[in-house]
């Protein structure tokens, strides 16, 4: 296989196998394949400021390392995380004498998304004026990280994480590089299901493996002496087996159920097992909506706040958030109307035949809308009576109150529950005043 330079066991394996040309990347065909985005701007022969948005090992500097070649430029790679005004002034000054021997710059920013206000300051006049092409990398949505400006000059592009496929072409290559020994399909399927979608992570535990083969003397990776060189953390966790989701789910139910001991356990026993702290903050958060809704809307907030929190933060401070989180959706009043609610309008809408807006409701921006009486007789609530248009109708003409949303007795769905019934009899009262009739 092609590589920058001569290969050497001495080099770590991620370079070793780091693609040189655009057709050994594995995975983002969305991107890279014949016709796609990515592909295009290779071929065009121009390079452009870019941000690869994605999850770790998912290729971002491989990918920029590949542009750079592509249009024979020179190639800066800047760690927001570390770098200051200064080496962002050092990256022009080499740019500049780039410039003048007719070669173009490419400055590579590593986590984007921690340029400061400084650093975003001294960097953008010179994207602004051509000086070099800027790409980006980031693990973070870049319309909320990154600077208007700075975004507004970079086309973004989406990675996903590897598959399977994709990942079992990295132990192959790996196989093919003399790089480790011959690995038993269920090991090879454990460690495919141990990186999740990460090609980094994939090949550190394959060199880590490697060292340990070479030692043993062995001729063949089987699951089980891989079981036991990486330990537990393999064996618990097994994300596309039936453990996985059994623990999943004992998570799940145990926040239902009120228990915050077995809740804070089954995290944890995650976590040990090596499940992505990440999956689990997407988790919580179905738990806040799905199981506590509004009988608590706090639990939604601390669940999205526990998230981020680990975001910032990493592992291991950040998994004190999700544990926070953990504990108070346990002991928080559940209720699950807004779900049932929610599934309940789905199967209805699904059924039922389009209905149109009634006249009342619809807005009238033209005259010829007015004159078909579009918007005719709507009352406003904020001029009515305590904020409320009694007696008024939102349904569809013919459709009576389906009463999808039952709240239940706990929480704040208890004030919630006394609310509606209060409307509800100002409702009735008012469809039955003779002076309406």
């Amino acid at each position: 296989m092609p590589m920058h330079s001569p290969p050497s066991h001495h080099q770590p394996l991620a370079e070793r196998l780091r693609p040189s040309t655009l057709a050994e990347v594995i995975g983002q065909q969305h991107l890279l394949g014949e016709g796609m985005a990515l592909r295009i701007a290779f071929e065009s022969g121009q390079p452009h400021s870019c941000i690869l948005w994605g999850p770790p090992g998912t290729g971002k500097t491989t990918i920029a390392r590949l542009m750079a070649d592509a249009f024979d430029a020179q190639f800066i790679s800047i760690a927001a995380v570390l770098g200051g005004v200064k080496d962002i002034r050092e990256a022009v000054e080499k740019a500049h004498l780039a410039q003048e021997q007719g070669r173009r710059t490419i400055v590579f920013v590593d986590e984007v998304h921690r340029f400061n206000k400084s650093q975003q300051d001294a960097f953008l006049p010179h994207v602004e004026s051509g000086l070099f092409t800027f790409i980006g990398a980031t693990t973070e949505n870049p319309s909320f990280e990154v600077n208007s400006a700075l975004l507004s000059r970079a086309a973004v592009y989406v990675l996903q994480p590897l598959s399977h496929a994709d990942l079992m072409q990295i132990i192959d290559r790996a196989l093919a590089a003399a790089a480790l020994p011959k690995i038993e399909a269920a090991a090879a399927d454990r460690l495919v299901a141990y990186a999740d979608g990460d090609a980094r992570r994939l090949l550190n535990t394959l060199e880590t493996l490697a060292v340990a083969a070479t030692q043993q003397e062995l001729t063949e990776v089987s699951d089980a002496w891989l079981l036991k060189v990486l330990g537990e953390r393999l064996r618990r966790y097994d994300k596309g087996g039936e453990q996985f989701y059994d623990t999943i789910s004992a998570l799940h139910k145990s926040v239902r159920g009120s228990d915050p001991d077995a809740a804070l356990y089954w995290l944890v026993r995650m976590l040990d097992g090596g499940v992505e702290p990440r999956y689990l903050g997407r988790r919580l958060i179905r738990m806040a909506s799905e199981d506590i809704g509004l009988a608590d809307p706090r639990a939604l907030r601390l669940a999205l706040d526990a998230t981020e929190v680990y975001e910032r933060l990493g592992s291991p401070e950040g998994e004190l958030a999700l544990a926070e989180c953990v504990v108070y959706l346990a002991v928080a009043a559940k209720s699950n109307a807004v779900y049932k609610a929610f599934q309940e309008v789905r199967a209805f809408v699904k059924d039922d035949g389009t209905r149109p807006v009634p006249k009342h409701l619809r807005n009238a921006p033209t005259r010829l809308m007015k004159d078909l009486d579009y918007g005719k007789g709507y009352r406003y609530a904020h001029d009515e009576e305590g904020g409320f248009a009694a007696g008024e109708t939102y349904l569809p003409d013919g459709m009576t109150s389906p009463g999808f949303y039952r709240p239940v007795e706990r929480g704040l769905e208890i004030r919630i529950a006394e609310k509606l019934r209060q409307l509800r009899s100002l409702n009735k009262q008012k469809t039955a005043d003779p002076k309406d009739i």
